[in-house]
């Protein structure tokens, strides 16, 4: 009997363990560091994020994954074009108004011009440590603005209509006069994607390549999504085009395939960073520190975007970026470039 006692206190003592270490809060696990960035950021308002990097539901998910890993904090977001983003920031800057704490652009160009005025804090995350190598040149090196979201421009393809082994390699292969009037590109006038992607061509290889391009009749559109309708339409059958757009429609059960370029497929970065002017400055250097980890990539791959971290595997049909060779102009061969080669796009193509 008194086996039976003892059998059974100690039972309970052992489920009481388990309940006590059941209600351990998970931010016992955290870093002093974040602890700290946790505990300043519950005083703080909840996080704004002005973002151009994701669609809604993507820019919902992210926020929602935030909150899920620091409760008791709260994540509101404004998703719009960089450019409006933009405007939007400015003027809460001019109206001594600041909403944002975290400001994320797809236009590289918008981070030289706020760090000259003085508007971005100073922040390196912790979190930055496990960016993947080859995104890690990108980042500013006065810590004012990191990328937190990242891309790729490739060569695509319709798979009903071309095999696999016939599909252009590199490059130069959609010059080969087989591909004349099969060809889809998008429009640098229109497409940042392009645009960058025209200086790249030009920078490799130079004007001749549109030139000899232009023999060829590609179909040009905007934006460089348009080219995943054409090659769906079969109007076109390859193409210089995304990688997270192409792979999305695969998803649905178009016969599209993607090429990694052999002299490397256009890397597109977006940054994020935290205004100088940030009502919730701890809460945003917390999201930032969220947008570098794997909890946040793991989110990003589901859309076929890229994980910026290492060790998070590509979604289906995508290889991890680590393994990708990429290129991509500096930032100020965009920046002068862009405005160059509009004009000389609509001279050789004549739109």
């Amino acid at each position: 009997m008194v086996g039976l006692q003892t059998s059974n206190v100690l039972a309970r003592l052992a489920a009481c363990a388990a309940c006590v270490i059941a209600l351990v809060p998970a931010h016992a696990e955290m870093a002093s560091w974040e602890k700290d960035l946790y505990a300043a950021a519950r005083k703080e308002k909840p996080v704004t994020v002005y973002t151009a990097h994701y669609s809604t539901e993507e820019a919902a998910a992210l926020c929602a994954a935030y909150e899920k890993k620091y409760p008791d904090l709260k994540c509101n977001f404004v998703r719009t074009t960089a450019q409006v983003a933009y405007q939007r920031l400015q003027q809460d800057a001019s109206a001594n108004a600041p909403v944002a704490s975290v400001f994320s652009s797809t236009d590289v160009s918008h981070y030289p011009a706020l760090k000259q005025k003085g508007q971005l804090l100073a922040y390196r995350p912790h979190n930055a440590v496990n960016m993947v190598d080859s995104l890690q040149p990108y980042n500013d090196k006065d810590g004012q603005y990191w990328v937190t979201a990242a891309a790729l421009m490739l060569l695509t393809y319709n798979t009903s209509a071309v095999k696999e082994k016939d599909a252009p390699r590199n490059w130069t292969d959609l010059l080969d006069p087989r591909w004349k009037g099969k060809v889809s590109i998008g429009h640098p006038g229109y497409s940042g994607y392009v645009g960058t992607w025209v200086v790249l061509m030009r920078k490799l290889y130079g004007w001749d390549y549109f030139t000899r391009l232009e023999k060829n009749q590609p179909q040009i559109g905007r934006s460089v999504n348009d080219t995943v309708t054409m090659l769906n339409s079969k109007e076109r059958l390859v193409a210089a085009g995304p990688e997270a757009t192409t792979l999305l429609s695969r998803d649905k059960g178009n016969p599209l395939a993607v090429v990694y370029p052999t002299d490397g497929a256009l890397l597109m970065v977006s940054p994020s960073a935290i205004p100088k002017n940030a009502p919730s400055p701890n809460a945003g250097k917390l999201y930032l520190e969220f947008l570098l980890s794997k909890e946040a990539a793991e989110v990003a791959v589901k859309s076929h975007a890229l994980a910026v971290v290492k060790g998070v595997a590509p979604g289906p049909g995508a290889k991890p970026l680590e393994s990708i060779k990429v290129v991509r102009p500096s930032e100020e061969e965009i920046t002068k470039g862009i405005p160059e080669v509009k004009e000389q796009f609509r001279d050789t193509f004549g739109v």
